[in-house]
């Protein structure tokens, strides 16, 4: 029997910054240390640990003329964009164009800009003019990579573009041990998304070996690992990574996520609230409600099911768990956070007479549930979506027929 798996599917409602669809999932993820993805393995609610803008260090290159009027644009171009000035920044690297309209640092530069403008577009013809310019330039060749990954959802793509700056092609970038570290960990990021932690568990480890330690790195390394189920390690990770960096969001969360599991709720909920006072939006707070009150919620949404779906499914019970068991995750092979699961045979692919209905159900995980919710009403409604979506797996709907139906 396969189980259907239940995340949520509304980017309100994650740790923010990036959703995008990907190829075969319900939701996808962006950068910024943010939000997650689902895929035929959903890997629920994943916070990646964000990005670094990279400002060029000055050089001297052959036949560019203005060279100090270039330099002094960018450098003036950096302050506002530090200062929170975009429109000055661009301003400032538009000049540093007219001085020397080949520049790829200034390409580079304005590329940064619209991508955290959201001009996802435009970012990427500004990267790639900045490598038609210079195709040596590695600064741009990481942040294409990282764009293919965090909002385009190009993660084959991203993986054959590391695979080239690996290689050590002559007319690519020679990359020094940070770099190739930070390569490794963009392909990491690439084929966790590809639904293969233990090869971006392999290569986050690549990564750490070859930079040396970098609180980043070792914080993807505790988000796979608690991925694949693996707490104690995971914890290890994460300690290490917030001692590291003892502001690092990502690393705090996951950490919360990990010493809940563990059974230690005290430590688990002080990492929750560091979490949520470095970045409220992208870390809310767990919303609390009582057992009685959600199984009342999930009662009543198996209730306000349409009268003509009712009648098939008044046998298939809603079970309530915290989080999944350890025996689901190694067998079922699902995301330490999903929200909730339907086992059991849909109805379009058995006859009833030979179907299991003792093993037939839906598992409503509360505490997963809570997590992605930033209030009490908004975690009610949450129940009910969810319960809709399980159901209808179990009727033998498509993500498509769900949608159709108004039970996505």
């Amino acid at each position: 029997m396969r189980p259907e798996l239940r995340l949520s599917d509304d980017p309100d409602r994650i740790p923010k910054n990036l959703e995008k669809p990907f190829s075969g999932g319900e939701l996808a993820a962006n950068s910024d240390g943010a939000l997650g993805a689902i895929d035929s393995r959903p890997h629920a609610i994943l916070l990646l640990p964000g990005r670094c803008l990279h400002w060029p260090v000055p050089t001297v290159r052959k036949g560019m003329k203005n060279n100090d009027r270039y330099w002094d644009c960018l450098d003036q171009a950096m302050e506002a964009s530090h200062g929170g000035r975009t429109d000055e920044a661009l301003a400032w690297l538009d000049e540093a164009l007219r001085a020397h309209p080949d520049g790829a640092e200034a390409h580079n530069g304005r590329g940064e800009i619209l991508w955290d403008e959201g001009k996802v577009d435009e970012a990427v013809h500004e990267f790639e003019r900045a490598l038609r310019a210079d195709p040596k330039f590695i600064t741009a060749h990481l942040n294409r990579a990282e764009l293919l990954v965090e909002d385009l959802s190009e993660f084959g793509q991203a993986v054959a573009l590391c695979d080239e700056l690996l290689a050590g092609r002559t007319e690519l970038p020679r990359l020094d041990r940070g770099t190739e570290g930070e390569v490794h960990y963009l392909k990491a990021k690439a084929v966790f998304y590809l639904d293969d932690l233990e090869g971006a568990l392999f290569l986050a480890r690549r990564a750490l070996k070859t930079s040396g330690e970098v609180a980043i790195y070792r914080s993807f390394e505790g988000q796979i690992l608690f991925e694949l189920g693996r707490f104690e390690e995971a914890r290890r990770c994460l300690d290490t990574a917030v001692v590291l960096d003892p502001e690092a969001g990502h690393a705090i969360y996951h950490l919360a996520l990990v010493l809940e599991r563990l059974g230690v709720p005290e430590d688990a909920a002080h990492a929750f609230v560091k979490a949520n006072a470095l970045d409220p939006d992208r870390y809310p707070l767990p919303v609390d409600i009582d057992e009685a009150s959600f199984r009342d919620a999930a009662a009543e949404a198996f209730a306000n099911l349409p009268r003509s779906i009712r009648e098939y499914v008044e046998d298939v019970p809603i079970l309530i768990e915290d989080w999944p068991s350890e025996e689901l995750l190694a067998c079922e092979n699902v995301s330490p956070q999903i929200l909730g699961i339907y086992i059991g045979t849909p109805r379009t692919e058995a006859e009833i007479s030979a179907q299991a209905e003792d093993l037939t159900r839906v598992t409503l995980f509360k505490r997963n549930l809570e997590k992605i919710c930033r209030d009490r009403e908004d975690l009610l409604e949450q129940i009910q979506v969810t319960v809709r979506h399980e159901i209808g797996h179990h009727l033998g709907l498509s993500e498509e027929d769900l949608e159709r139906l108004g039970l996505a």
